[in-house]
C-alpha cells in the first residue's frame, strides 16, 4: 500500500506526463536499461523505513524507470566482505581481487585527497595581516601510501564529515614522532558542538612504529578534525604527523566492493581486507595474486611496480669481526646489504671482496680480564684490572669504584643490543643496527635509509661509593659520557636517548649532520635502573631508498659511573672504621673528606665545598668565590644576601634580603617567520635560603599524554635561573599558557663582586650603559650552569647586574640587553639587569648632613638631611631635629670690651716695667764709664760689673728722689750732655753742673 508521503502516486503521473512525449519530437525518447540508471534509498522517515527508486545517470535521456519498492530497514546492513545488490536488495559476497567492510568506509590511498575530504590551513595568529596567505602552502599533503601534515607554525586541518545510520567508530593509524607538533583528534556534530573525547591529543609513538586510534561515534551527523599545529620554535624542522588508513563504521550500507590497491591481492571470495605482496613481488589494482619481479629487478613489500636493479658499487657491501679465536685473532667477513638491491652481472659491477682475512683481537675493556678460553670475564667485587692483566684484588683502605667502561670492541657487551626499525613496514634483513670494530662500534647499512639503527644499553641502578658523601644540593648520583662522530652526506641524525626501559625513553641530545669526534656527558640523578638508546637514521626521506648507506655513525667509548654490579678498573681511597671483624670502609659525614693518608674523615675548611663526587684528599675542598660562603654541609656556596663594597677608607654594605624570593619577568614578544608571538620567560632566584635553587621552568608540551589540570609534565628543571618559552593560550586553544624549551642557565654560584669579569666570565660594562654620572658601581651576580650543549660545550653562564635606582621600589624592573634581545649575544653567556632600590646599599652617617639654624632669643635648631641623590636605604636612620640653647651677639660683645680693656692695662704695666729695668742698666754702664776716665796716676777701678755692697740701695734713693713720670720725660727730651749720653746725678748734693767739672 501507498502511503500518503510514497512515491507511488507521484509515480502514474510522470509515467503520464512524459508518456506525451513518446509521441511528440523529432526524437522520441527510448525504454531505460539497467545500465542508464542505478538504485538508491530514500531518507528513512519517522517509522525507520525507506524506499528504493531507480535514479538516471542523466536525466531525461530515457524512460520507463522501474517503479519505487519497499527498501530494506534503515538499520540493515551487510557482513564484512559484503556488498548490498541493490536490484535484489540481497547481501552478495565480494569476488576476488575486492573487498569490503560492511557498513565501513575506508580511505588508504593517498595520491591526492580523497573526496569528500576538506584540507585547509589557517595561522596561530589570525589576527596578523597576511596571516591566510602565510599559510596557503601549510595543509596537509597527499604523499602515495600516507598523507602527511605541516611542520610549520601554521594550524593544519583535515576534516570529514559522515553520517552515520547506526552508531559505528573511526579508526586511523598515525606516526607521530615528533611532539614540537601539536597533533589533535576530535569530533563535533552537526551543530558543531565537540563530543567529550577524554583521548583528544595523540600519544606519541615510539620507535617509529605506528599506532592505531579508535573513537566511538554517534548515531547521526558527524565531522572528524585531524589538526596538527606545530609549537617548536627552534631552527631544526620538526617530523610531521602521518595518516595512511582511515576506517570509518557505521554507515548505512555499501552496495559495491572495493578493489585491492596496487600492491596487494585477494585470492578469495568475501575477504574484508587484502594482502600485502611480498618483496620482490608486485601486483595492479584488483589483483588476485602476486606477480614476481625479472631477475633485473626488484621492489620493497606491498609496491605496485618494480624497479631496475643498479651495479653493485662499494656502498652496497660492509664488513663485520668474528668473535676473537682461541689465538686472539679476529676474522673480517664482507656481506652485501640486505635487502640486495643491486646486480653483480651487469656492466660496472663491483664483486664482494674475500672474506677471512685476521687481525689481532682488541685487549680487554677495563674491568674485565682475559679468560682462560677466549673472551674476557669480568672482575668479582672487591677486584680491579685495566683489561690486561688478571683481576686485583682492592688493597686494604681503598674500595672499588664501579662502572662500565668500554673503549675496546671485539664483541658487543652483555648489557648492551643492537637492532633496527622501520615505520614503513619494511624489515631491515637480517642485519643488525650497529656492528663491532675494535676500537669503535659503527652503525650498520641495514635496509633503506630512513631505517632506525638502534644501540641501546641497560644499567640496572646507580649507587656513588661506600665513602662518597650523599649531596643533598646536588642531585647527581652518576653519570654518562660516550666520544662519538657521525660522517654524513645527507640529513643525518644521531639521537640520544634515556629512560626507564628501552621501549619507553626520551630524546636528550640531538646532532645532525657530520660532527667531529667529540665528547657529550650526561647527568643521571636517579638511582633507579636506566636504559640508554642510541638512534642513529641516515635520512628522514619517506623514500625507501638506499642513497646515503657509506654514512655512518661511530661511538668510541663509553664510561658509566657508580653503576650497580658494575666492574672496577681501580680502587679508590676510603675512611676505614675499625670493627670486631676487621677494618670496613664507612661514609663521611657531610662536609668531609677522605684523608687518603690516615684513611679518615676530615672536616673542609670554612668557607670551601666539596666537589660533587670528589671526596678524596684536602684538593676536594674548593674555595668559595667572592662575596659567597659555605653553607652548612659544605656542598655549595651561597651569598646570604649580603655583601660589602670597600673602595679605600670607604665601605658601602648591601642587604637583598627583599629580593631573596623567585622573582619572573618576561621578554618582549617575538614573532616566528609564520607570524606565530612567543615570549621568552626567565625565573630568578637571586640568593638566600642556604643555596637551595628556586628558579623552575617546565615543558607542558612534549607531553605522551597531555595533562589534564596541570597534572603531570615530561620535563622541569630547576636551578637559580631558567629560561622557558610561552605561547599565549589563545594561539593554541589550550586552557592554560604552553611552555616549552625549559634551559638551566645557572646551576652553582661563581661570585659577587663590583668587578666586571669572574672565573672567565665577562659583564661588559656597555650591555647595560649606566650613564656619566653614576655615583654607585652595580653588584654584580655571577652563575654558571654545568649542563654542557653542541653550542655551549663549557657550559652556560649568567651574570645578574644589580643597579641602584631608588625611584623602582619593591622588586623593581629586569631586562635584558637592548642589542641582545634573547637575552644572551653568543647563545652561551645570559645577562640581566635588575634594577630596584633595594640594590642601593644600607645607609650610614656619611650619607647624611647636618645644617644648624641662627640663634634666635636664645634656641638654636639643628636639622640633618640626606645627601641628594640618596642612594641608600634602610640601615642608619636619619636623627632627629636637635633644639639646643645659645647666647645672643650682645652678651659677646660686654665680654670682648671688658676682655680688651683689661688686656690694655696688662699691656701698660708691663711697659713700664720694662722701662724701669732699663733706666737701672743705664746707671750702671755710666758708671763704668766714669771709671774708666779716672786720673793717670790712679789705680783702676775693679773691672767688674757686680754691685757692691749698698750701691743698690744707694741707687734706689737716688731713683726715688727724681722727678715723677711726666717730669722724668721732660728732663731726658732736653738734658743731655754733648757727647750724647743722658746726665744721671750720682749724689744727691752733686748736679750736672759739677758732673762736667
Amino acid at each position: 500500500m501507498c502511503g500518503d508521503t510514497s512515491p507511488c502516486l507521484l509515480y502514474p503521473l510522470l509515467l503520464f506526463a512524459t508518456g506525451f512525449r513518446l509521441t511528440f519530437g523529432d526524437n522520441p525518447l527510448r525504454i531505460c536499461k539497467e545500465s542508464d540508471y542505478y538504485f538508491e534509498y530514500t531518507e528513512c522517515d519517522g517509522r525507520g523505513s525507506r524506499w528504493r527508486v531507480a535514479v538516471p545517470h542523466v536525466p531525461g535521456k530515457c524512460l520507463g524507470l522501474p517503479e519505487p519498492i519497499s527498501g530494506t530497514p534503515c538499520a540493515f546492513s551487510c557482513e564484512a566482505g559484503q556488498f548490498l545488490d541493490m536490484k535484489e536488495q540481497l547481501c552478495k559476497d565480494c569476488i576476488a581481487g575486492t573487498y569490503s567492510l560492511g557498513t565501513g568506509i575506508e580511505f588508504n590511498e593517498w595520491v591526492t585527497v580523497p573526496p569528500g575530504f576538506v584540507n585547509s590551513a589557517t595561522a596561530q595568529d589570525a589576527s596578523l595581516e597576511n596571516s591566510a596567505e602565510n599559510c596557503t602552502m601549510s595543509m596537509w599533503t597527499p604523499e602515495g601510501d600516507f598523507i602527511a601534515s605541516n611542520n610549520d607554525e601554521c594550524t593544519a586541518v583535515l576534516m570529514y564529515a559522515v553520517n552515520l545510520k547506526q552508531s559505528g567508530n573511526v579508526s586511523f593509524e598515525y606516526l607521530y614522532p615528533d611532539t614540537t607538533i601539536l597533533f589533535k583528534f576530535f569530533v563535533q556534530n552537526d551543530q558543531c558542538q565537540s563530543i567529550d573525547n577524554e583521548h583528544k591529543w595523540m600519544k606519541k609513538t615510539e620507535r617509529n612504529q605506528w599506532n592505531r586510534q579508535t573513537v566511538q561515534l554517534n548515531r547521526g551527523n558527524n565531522v572528524l578534525y585531524w589538526q596538527t599545529t606545530r609549537f617548536s620554535l627552534g631552527m631544526k624542522q620538526p617530523k610531521p604527523v602521518l595518516i595512511r588508513s582511515i576506517l570509518i563504521t557505521g554507515v548505512a550500507y555499501t552496495s559495491e566492493c572495493f578493489p585491492c590497491k596496487p600492491g596487494t591481492f585477494n585470492a578469495k571470495r568475501g575477504s574484508s581486507h587484502c594482502d600485502i605482496c611480498l618483496r620482490n613481488t608486485y601486483s595492479p589494482r584488483g589483483a588476485t595474486s602476486c606477480l614476481a619481479c625479472r631477475k633485473d629487478q626488484y621492489s620493497e613489500p606491498g609496491q605496485g611496480t618494480c624497479k631496475e636493479r643498479q651495479p653493485c658499487s662499494e656502498k652496497d657491501y660492509f664488513s663485520t669481526h668474528t668473535p676473537c679465536d682461541s689465538d686472539g685473532q679476529t676474522q673480517i667477513m664482507y656481506k652485501w646489504i640486505e635487502p640486495k638491491l643491486c646486480s653483480e652481472d651487469v656492466t660496472g659491477a663491483v664483486k664482494l671482496p674475500d672474506s677471512g682475512a685476521k687481525k689481532p683481537c682488541k685487549p680487554c675493556n677495563p674491568g674485565f680480564a682475559p679468560a682462560n678460553t677466549t673472551g674476557c670475564q669480568p672482575c668479582p667485587f672487591g677486584f680491579y684490572s685495566d683489561g690486561s692483566e688478571v683481576c686485583t684484588k682492592c688493597a686494604v683502605g681503598t674500595e672499588p669504584i664501579q662502572g662500565f667502561e668500554y673503549k675496546w670492541w671485539n664483541t658487543l657487551p652483555k648489557n648492551m643490543d643492537s637492532s633496527c626499525f622501520s615505520g614503513m613496514e619494511q624489515d631491515c634483513g637480517e642485519m643488525n643496527g650497529w656492528e663491532v670494530a675494535g676500537d669503535h662500534v659503527h652503525s650498520t647499512v641495514a635496509g633503506a635509509d630512513n631505517n632506525y639503527l638502534m644501540l641501546s644499553m641497560a644499567v640496572h641502578g646507580f649507587r656513588p661509593p661506600q665513602s662518597a658523601i650523599v649531596n643533598e644540593d646536588n642531585r647527581e648520583i652518576a653519570r654518562i659520557t660516550f666520544i662519538f662522530e657521525t660522517l654524513c652526506s645527507a640529513d643525518c641524525e644521531l639521537h640520544f636517548r634515556v629512560g626507564p626501559t628501552t621501549e619507553n625513553t626520551q630524546s636528550v641530545e640531538l646532532w645532525s649532520g657530520s660532527r667531529e669526534k667529540q665528547s657529550y656527558t650526561y647527568v643521571i640523578e636517579r638511582s633507579s635502573p636506566l636504559a640508554f638508546v642510541w638512534t642513529f637514521q641516515r635520512s628522514a626521506s619517506f623514500e625507501e631508498s638506499q642513497k646515503y648507506s657509506l654514512d655512518v655513525a661511530k661511538i668510541y667509548s663509553i664510561n658509566v659511573s657508580n653503576v650497580v654490579g658494575g666492574v672496577a678498573s681501580y680502587c679508590g681511597p676510603c675512611a676505614l672504621e675499625s670493627t670486631s671483624s676487621g677494618s670496613l670502609c664507612v661514609t663521611c659525614a657531610s662536609g668531609q673528606y677522605v684523608n687518603k693518608e690516615i684513611s679518615k674523615c676530615q672536616a673542609c675548611p670554612p668557607n670551601t665545598h666539596l666537589k660533587p663526587h670528589h671526596y678524596v684528599g684536602k684538593e676536594s675542598c674548593v674555595p668559595c668565590g667572592p662575596g659567597t660562603q659555605s653553607n652548612l654541609n659544605h656542598t655549595l656556596c651561597y651569598n646570604d644576601c649580603r655583601f660589602v663594597y670597600r673602595d679605600g677608607q670607604k665601605s658601602w654594605e648591601y642587604d637583598f634580603s627583599p629580593l631573596s624570593n623567585l622573582t619572573s619577568f618576561t621578554s618582549e614578544p617575538r614573532f616566528t617567520p609564520k607570524g606565530v608571538r612567543f615570549f621568552h620567560h626567565f625565573n630568578i632566584g637571586l640568593c638566600g635560603n642556604q643555596g637551595r635553587k628556586l628558579a623552575s621552568c617546565v615543558d607542558n608540551v612534549t607531553l605522551d599524554e597531555f595533562f589534564d589540570e596541570g597534572e603531570g609534565f615530561a620535563r622541569s628543571v630547576t636551578s637559580y635561573i631558567c629560561q622557558s618559552t610561552l605561547v599565549p593560550s589563545d594561539l593554541v586553544g589550550f586552557r592554560t599558557v604552553m611552555s616549552s624549551h625549559p634551559i638551566n642557565l645557572a646551576d652553582h654560584l661563581i661570585g659577587v663582586t663590583t668587578e666586571t669579569e669572574l672565573d672567565n666570565i665577562k659583564a661588559a660594562p656597555d650591555l647595560f650603559p649606566s650613564g656619566k654620572f653614576a655615583l654607585l658601581p652595580d653588584t654584580i651576580f655571577y652563575y654558571r650552569s654545568t649542563e654542557s650543549t653542541q653550542t655551549c660545550k663549557n657550559g652556560r653562564a649568567s651574570t645578574v647586574r644589580l643597579r641602584c635606582k631608588p625611584e623602582n621600589v619593591g622588586s623593581g624592573t629586569i631586562s635584558v640587553p637592548k642589542k641582545c634581545q634573547e637575552g644572551t649575544c653568543d647563545g652561551c653567556t645570559f645577562h640581566f639587569l635588575w634594577e630596584t632600590a633595594e640594590a642601593c646599599p644600607l645607609c650610614s652617617k656619611s650619607d647624611y648632613h647636618e645644617i644648624e639654624g641662627a640663634c634666635i632669643n636664645g634656641i638654636q635648631k639643628t636639622t640633618y638631611l640626606w645627601w641628594e641623590p640618596k642612594l641608600c636605604k634602610g640601615g642608619v636612620a636619619l636623627p632627629e631635629q636637635r633644639v639646643s640653647t645659645c647666647k645672643t651677639i650682645d652678651f659677646f660683645l660686654k665680654i670682648g670690651i671688658i676682655t680688651g680693656t683689661v688686656t690694655a692695662c696688662l699691656l701698660i704695666a708691663t711697659t713700664c716695667y720694662f722701662y724701669k729695668k732699663n733706666r737701672k742698666l743705664e746707671y750702671k754702664y755710666s758708671k763704668l764709664i766714669i771709671n774708666a776716665s779716672s786720673k793717670d796716676g790712679e789705680l783702676p777701678a775693679v773691672d767688674s760689673c757686680a754691685i757692691m755692697e749698698g750701691e743698690d740701695m744707694e741707687d734706689d734713693l737716688i731713683f726715688m728722689s727724681k722727678k715723677s713720670l711726666f717730669g722724668k720725660i721732660k728732663s731726658i727730651a732736653v738734658k743731655r750732655t754733648p757727647d750724647g749720653f743722658d746726665c744721671v746725678p750720682l749724689k744727691s748734693s752733686s748736679g750736672c753742673a759739677d758732673m762736667e767739672l
